[in-house]
């Protein structure tokens, strides 16, 4: 199972049924935009809020994917099925997919 996906993966494992979070904090959602449908939890609250995936696949997001990448790694760890948006965001938003702002 790779880590990192595209975008476009992305996109499909969350059509597939899996868990979009976004583990960036409140200001950068506001700076950045936010993919619409995606469960803000931020990366300091995620080990006690991570019940709340219970039995989901999971698909991280951040600005960049490095953040984002780390809460994968470590839920991989503790036997979850998680990837990474490689590219965080940004990638998301320069591959064409859509990205809701603050207006």
């Amino acid at each position: 199972m790779e880590r990192d996906v595209s975008p476009r993966a992305a996109e499909a494992l969350v059509a597939e049924g899996a868990r979009l979070v976004d583990v960036r904090e409140a200001d950068e959602l506001d700076a950045d935009g936010r993919i619409e449908g995606a469960l803000h939890i931020p990366l300091g609250d995620l080990g006690e809020r991570a019940a709340e995936l219970q039995g989901q696949r999971v698909v991280l997001v951040c600005r960049s994917g490095a953040r984002s990448g780390m809460a994968a790694d470590a839920l991989r760890a503790s036997g979850w099925e998680a990837y990474n948006v490689d590219g965080g965001i940004l990638r998301w938003e320069r591959d064409g997919l859509p990205v809701a702002r603050n207006t």
